[in-house]
Formats: structure tokens, sequence, C-alpha cells
């Protein structure tokens, strides 16, 4: 096809210079017939643009549009999560016509993208643009792992981000409930010093019981009392559409990548997060990516808007009525963790307080007897505190193999307690609540392990080996000798001469 520039010079040289059409053929070495087919064209009005569907669409594809189609139109039949997708046809293509398929994955998913418009009748729709005011946050986590002290944990971190200034907090935790979201909401009013006019959350289950029929929530009684006490509007998107809280799902990728890479190391969670919220208040130093500002600078609109922080503090832990089991044990997360509570707690019902942290097992007076850490996470785990099992079993040594304690103990302090005598079982346990309060249960059970090696079965033995391993006490070298002071020389002894001595003895007892 000749371009404008070409045909121009045709029909110039037709009608101004004068020239026939086989010298104009011949000088621009086009055909004859196209040089009088442009001399004697009237219309140059441009061609109207042709639409998609008048093209012929993935002509490469056509051997297999008949057997793209039988599939979709069976689609029609199966649930929605099970249909195909332009992945599993192409696959499925490569499979099954292994010798006469060669098609792209992308010439695939460009016939698949309008057939399925057509078949399913999917319209794409246009987003709309969201204005954010002032005092407006938006509520989201995100997982990220993280290393306690050597420990490796799988855990989420909150995140609140400003759509206004694109200013964001978060705040790290083990696992994502109720307590987690409450105590960093919390953490990031307080470091703000306000609490934002309007909260926009997903529908978690965490918050919202119910999608009531006009888009209204059913939400739990305890973030209702979050909200009124806080005085803040909980806003709460549509199912299924995350774009309605961008800013936060940007905000979310961005702190992971920013500030929690490389993998989180630290001694202590607590000191960690108030770390997280100072580099938050560093990292809005930055210009905000489309106004003319800096972020910290429009924060301060954020913040000139927010409402002030309720004068009375709320309590984000709750408490819980739990029902103990005959070896003085409860379970949470559906009966996957396992806590214990006191031997005095079997077969009743005892209240727990829970934060995202801990689990308290409290008395009749909520004074805190046993205390947790909280377990996370999918499998089956358990947390023993062996404090209020052996201090009552020191009192009752005797009753030691006949309760139920007994068989919940390791395999080495059941070992151990077989060859001490009845009247050093009870001060044994006594010190090994004392070794369990200092340093934890498992340094008892290591002193344990020391004392088989050496069989030493009573308490004195056991406090001194634990103080060699655990109190860095030090061995005193041999004293030397003055050299004033003579080595003894080596005695012949008889026993004889005791034997006569011990008898003369006898004689003037009587």
């Amino acid at each position: 096809m000749l371009t404008m520039d070409q045909k121009h010079d045709i029909r110039f040289r037709f009608y101004h210079k004068g020239e026939n059409i086989s010298d104009i053929a011949k000088a621009t070495n086009c055909d004859w017939k196209t040089v009088r087919k442009y001399v004697d064209m009237e219309d140059f009005n441009p061609p109207t643009p042709k639409s998609p569907e008048d093209y012929r669409l993935c002509p490469k594809l056509d051997p297999f549009k008949k057997t793209i189609d039988e599939w979709l139109y069976e689609d029609l039949k199966a649930p929605r999560k099970q249909r195909h997708t332009a992945t599993t046809i192409h696959s499925r293509l490569e499979k099954e016509y292994k010798k006469t398929y060669s098609c792209s994955y992308r010439t695939v998913a460009s016939y698949f993208k309008v057939k399925k418009r057509e078949i399913f009748g999917v319209q794409p729709q246009a987003a709309l643009p969201l204005v954010h005011k002032p005092a407006e946050a938006q509520v989201d986590f995100g997982n990220a792992r993280f290393y306690e002290n050597g420990k490796q944990h799988d855990g989420t971190y909150l995140d609140v981000a400003f759509p206004h200034s694109n200013k964001g907090y978060l705040q790290l935790f083990y696992g994502e409930n109720m307590e987690c979201l409450l105590e960093g909401l919390v953490a990031i009013f307080k470091h703000i010093n306000s609490v934002p006019r309007e909260l926009w959350f997903d529908n978690t289950k965490t918050i919202v019981t119910k999608i009531l029929k006009g888009g209204n929530r059913e939400l739990t009684q305890r973030f209702q009392y979050f909200q009124e006490h806080h005085g803040f509007e909980a806003i709460f998107t549509n199912p299924g559409k995350g774009n309605e809280k961008g800013c936060v799902e940007s905000k979310v990728g961005y702190h992971r990548r920013n500030l929690l890479v490389p993998v989180p190391r630290f001694l202590e969670l607590d000191t960690f997060n108030q770390q997280l919220l100072k580099k938050c208040d560093i990292d809005g130093e930055r210009e905000h990516y489309r106004k003319n500002d800096e972020i910290n600078q429009l924060f301060k609109e954020d913040l000139k808007h927010n409402l002030p922080l309720p004068r009375i503090p709320f309590e984000t832990s709750r408490i819980k009525s739990v029902t103990v089991n005959a070896w003085g044990k409860f379970a949470l997360s559906k009966g996957i963790h396992v806590y214990s509570t006191a031997p005095k707690f079997a077969n009743t019902k005892v209240q727990i307080r829970l934060s995202s942290k801990h689990v308290s097992v409290l008395d009749e007076s909520h004074r805190e007897v046993v205390v947790h850490k909280r377990l996370y996470g999918g499998l089956k785990q358990e947390s023993m505190q062996w404090i209020p099992y052996l201090k009552q079993l020191s009192m009752r040594p005797r009753a030691l193999k006949y309760s139920g304690i007994y068989d919940l103990m390791p395999p080495v302090m059941k070992e151990y307690l077989k060859e001490t005598t009845n009247q050093e079982t009870g001060k044994v346990l006594k010190l090994l609540a004392e070794l369990t309060t200092r340093s934890g249960f498992d340094s008892a059970i290591n002193t344990i392990e020391h004392a088989i090696t050496y069989q030493a079965t009573n308490a004195d033995s056991l406090q001194n080996l634990y103080r060699k391993l655990y109190q860095d006490v030090p061995e005193l070298p041999p004293m030397a000798l003055s050299k004033s002071i003579q080595p003894l020389e080596p005695m012949d002894t008889r026993l004889s001469e005791y034997d006569e001595l011990l008898n003369k003895g006898r004689g003037l007892n009587a």
C-alpha cells in the first residue's frame, strides 16, 4: 500500500506537471494500474477503523477454537471455581494435541478473554477514582516472618495507611485475631496522639459476623465497644473489592519490602514494634508520589482533622470462661492449642485473660495464677507450666505415683524420681519448682539429666549441679600448702588397734 506522500506525488505529476500515466509509473516504480487508480480517485476520506471483532481473532488457533469453545460451554454447568482458565486451556491443549499444537500461551489468553466475555457475559468494569479526605485511614494485615530471641515465627503485621497523605504505620504480631487488631490500632493511635475519623476495613471474620442486605454489617460486640470508645466511623469494602482500599493494599507491600527485609531478628517484640513506629516517622520525610509535598507535611492535615484520644484507655485484652479437664488443662483455637492451669482447677471452670501475646489463668479474685505465651498456627500445640503442679506434689510426695500428674511428666523426670526416697521426693519436687521459676522448666530437666549421670539422688546434690550449670560457680583450685607445713607421712593403719581402743571404752562405760 502506498503512503499518502506517494499518492500525492502521483496526482501532482499528473494534474500539475502534465505527465502521462506511463511516465509516472516509470518514475515512481509503480504499476500503471496503481497510478491510474490514484489519478481517478475522488474519495480521500480516511477509512473507518475496524472494531476488534472485524479482525480474524488468533488465526493460528483456528484448528483448536471449536474444542476450546466446547470446553467453555461445558463450564457453564460447572462450579465457578472449577472452570477453565487460559492457563488450564493452554496446558490441556499441549497434552491432548502434542503433535499439532504449537501456539503460545499469549495467543490462547487473547482468544480466551474474548470468548469468556461472549459465553459468560463477563464485562470489564471501569475503576472509579476515589477521593480521600484528611483523617481517613485504611486497615489491613500482611504476613511476615521474623525471629524473636532466635526463635522463628511466621506472623502477621497490622498496617494502617492514610490515603490523603500516603502516611503509614505498622505493628508486628505472632498471628491475626481480635487482640492483635485492637492492640495494633491502640499502639498507632497512641503514637500519633489521635484517632482517625474513618477507618476502612475488609470483611474479616474478626470484625464482621454477617453481611446484611443493603450493605449493612453485623459486627462482633467487642469491636462495637472499641468503635464507640474511640468514636470513629467503621466503613467496610464490598466483598472481593480490594481496590476500594488500595492505599493500604499497596502500603502492606511497601512496608514488607522496606521495613521487614531482610527478615527481622530481635530480642523482644514490643521493643521492635516501637522501633517500627519511629522508622515509619522517618519514612514520611520523602516526597508524595503525586502531590508536590512531603508526606509528613501532608500528614499534619490528617492529624488536624483527627479525633482526640479517649481520656480512659481501652482494655484490649479480654476475659473468657473455659472448662478445665481432669488433667487441669483447657483448649483454645477449636481444640488445637492446649494450656495447663493448676491441679486445684481440674474439672472446673476458670476465667482466663487473652492478649495477643499471653494467656493468663485467673483465680477467683482475678489474680494471675499461671501465664502462658499464646500459641499460634494450625498445628496441635501444648503449653505446660509445671510450677503449680510441682509445688502441690511437693507437699504430698507419697501421692505422686498415684496421681495423673505423674503420667504427664517427661520420662527423664520419672526415671529420676524412681530413685529418690519418699522423704527426699518432696524436697526434690520443691527444688524443681524453684529452679523452674528461676530459669525455666528446660533448665530443671537438664539438671536432672546431669544428676542421673552422677547418680545424685538428693536435693542438695541437685542444687549444687544447678549452680554449676547455670550460675557460673567457679571451681576453686587446690589450696597450696605453706612451706612451713610438712606433708603428712603415710601411716601404717592397723584395725586391730582400733578394736583394742573400742573395747577399753566399753569397759569404762560399764
